[in-house]
């Protein structure tokens, strides 16, 4: 396994790689439901809603690959992607 991370602004995203996948984690500190993920071919766009006068931030970032599933959980994004 290999970790890879960097920080942007106030986000942490860590990538580890095992031998079938890639797995990239983000730190979001919003609830699970304040996020929406869409995967376009290669390119994760993420919305985030602050919930104070409709406030929200996005970002997007490079998969490794195109077969993602997404997951949030307490507030944290994964995103694992078959090689």
């Amino acid at each position: 396994m290999s970790v890879q991370q960097s920080a942007g602004g106030e986000r942490f995203i860590r990538r580890y790689e095992y031998d079938d996948s890639w797995v990239i984690a983000a730190e979001l500190g919003v609830a699970d439901d304040a996020v929406d993920v869409d995967v376009v071919g290669t390119t994760a766009i993420v919305v985030v809603d602050h919930g104070d006068q409709m406030s929200e931030t996005e970002f997007e970032f490079e998969l490794p690959g195109a077969d993602a599933t997404v997951e949030t959980n307490n507030g944290v994004l994964t995103i694992t992607v078959a090689k």
